[in-house]
Parts: structure tokens; C-alpha cells; sequence
């Protein structure tokens, strides 16, 4: 059965207690990251816009959480991400052991400067 999720806020409620805290701690670390990134249902999952453009994710699976900021973030911070589950643009976590929410703002910001035009 395929879930049809309208908001973020309904994708979370389905989610086990630990899962839910801790993507709700990643969701309130990117807003702050990215004020003007707007919420969104993408590809079945939550994630966020920026100017009209995916920006990036996230979601939980059986067994973690998963970031899903795409190729370029996960090459770059590979050195402070030994220890997660690292795949094609995802980077995975334990509930319990969330990216750390400096290296999180950096990613985003990151992202955010690779989706705008730098002559805005």
C-alpha cells in the first residue's frame, strides 16, 4: 500500500517515536538553515524547494533515518561522516545518533549556494 502523504507533518506521524524526533530535529535544523526554503512532498518523501528547486530530503527507512542532500555533500564531508551509512546522495543515521547539527547547516547552506544563482 503506497502511502499518498500531503504534508510532512502527516509522512511523520506515521513514523515510530525515535524516527519522528529525529527527523523533526533535521527538519527544524534545515528551516533554520534555509529560511527561505519552502516545505514539499517530493519523490514520496519530505524535503524542501528553494527558488521553485528540490533542494534536498529526508525520510526514514526500516532500519535508520536517511539525509538525502545528493552526490556533492556526502564527497565533500566524507571525513566527518565515517561512521554513517553513506550511499548514492544519502547519508544515513541512527535516531540516536543524529549528523551532527553543525555539519547539518553547513550541508544545507551548501546546497542552498548550489541552487542560486550566485548574481541574486
Amino acid at each position: 500500500m503506497t502511502m499518498a502523504w500531503t504534508t510532512i507533518d502527516e509522512y511523520l506521524a506515521t513514523l515510530p517515536d525515535d524516527k519522528r524526533a529525529a527527523l523533526e530535529r533535521l527538519r527544524a535544523q534545515i528551516r533554520a538553515a534555509a529560511p527561505d526554503a519552502t516545505e514539499t512532498i517530493a519523490y514520496g518523501i519530505p524535503g524542501f524547494r528553494i527558488d521553485g528547486r528540490y533542494l534536498l530530503g529526508f525520510g526514514a527507512t526500516k532500519d535508520d533515518c536517511s539525509f538525502y542532500t545528493g552526490g556533492e555533500p556526502r564527497t565533500v564531508h566524507a571525513d566527518e561522516l565515517v561512521g554513517y551509512r553513506l550511499s548514492k546522495g544519502t547519508i544515513g543515521f541512527k535516531p540516536d545518533k543524529p549528523i551532527p547539527d553543525e555539519l547539518v547547516t553547513r550541508i544545507v547552506r551548501e546546497r542552498v549556494a548550489e541552487r542560486r544563482p550566485r548574481d541574486r
